[in-house]
């Protein structure tokens, strides 16, 4: 018979408050490593000095606990909630929402949230947060807060294609949209894709694939070589680090993919800056 953990609602906020300025303050090193092997690799000499500055300026924000990008993000929190967990002491998404005000406005991070999306006012704490939430098994609570800029965010795409334009049209897709990006999404860059599902899963897990170990190949051997065929096909654009031409357009593309309906393929790409931001807290 399981037993049910309890979690309270005051160790969420001070976790997610944590969270919030860990991942402004620190890349994890799976993207360090994928920027400095980039470095021994680049061709432009300017590609490369742009990176040796990439580099430089994330060993100093992690240092000195001070954001590595003055876009410190829209606080997207992914979350899997363990079956036999019971969280007290208040509601579990304002407990989230409360951690990022808290680590927002206690760690000096931009807050750059509008309450309503015309009329555009600030709503002064970074809240709401955007939260996606998995059921699991067992007795454990996972937060990932993963803030994300706006410059990367809004050069990200989702088409729905027909059947017919199979893998040629998803490639030519995924291209065209990070070509059309240029220098705006500030490379270089980590593709999350989503391939399948309907238009929202489709989009979520194009997010999702940003969480995985830069690098990293999908355990499906055709959508590895799919990964590896895109990147290469990316670095040949021109685009480079910061837009300013060289090979190194992109680190890592990643592709999630679930079951689509026999009238469907969408595609989703969504585009993650230099700064790839995420922390994670098992509770």
């Amino acid at each position: 018979m399981s037993v049910i953990k309890t979690i309270d609602c005051d160790m969420i906020i001070h976790n997610v408050a944590q969270l919030c300025q860990e991942a402004n303050y620190k890349l994890e090193n799976d993207v360090m490593e994928a920027y400095q092997r980039a470095c021994d690799t680049e061709v432009s000499q300017s590609g490369k000095e742009i990176l040796n500055l990439l580099l430089e300026n994330a060993n100093i924000a992690a240092s000195e606990s001070i954001p590595m990008c003055q876009d410190t993000g829209f606080a997207v929190v992914f979350v899997e909630l363990g079956q036999d967990v019971h969280i007290v002491n208040g509601d579990f998404y304002e407990a989230i929402n409360e951690g990022v005000r808290k680590g927002y406005q206690e760690g000096f991070l931009r807050k750059s949230v509008v309450e309503h999306p015309l009329e555009r006012v600030n709503t002064g704490d970074n809240t709401p947060a955007v939260i996606h939430t998995k059921i699991v098994q067992g007795d454990k609570l996972k937060i990932t807060v993963a803030p994300k800029g706006g410059g990367s965010e809004n050069m990200s795409a989702l088409k729905m294609l027909k059947p017919a334009e199979g893998v040629e049209g998803v490639k030519n897709f995924i291209l065209e949209t990070v070509k059309n990006s240029g220098p705006n999404p500030c490379p270089p860059l980590i593709i999350g894709v989503g391939l399948g599902g309907t238009m929202e899963k489709c989009a979520l897990l194009a997010k999702e694939a940003l969480l995985r170990p830069v690098g990293q190949p999908h355990p499906l051997t055709d959508i590895a070589e799919l990964e590896q065929e895109l990147l290469e096909k990316i670095n040949k654009l021109g685009i480079g680090p910061a837009g300013l031409g060289g090979r190194t357009t992109a680190v890592a593309v990643h592709i999630e993919i679930f079951g689509a309906h026999i009238a469907s393929l969408p595609v989703a790409v969504n585009i993650n800056c230099h700064a790839a931001r995420h922390k994670t807290v098992e509770l």
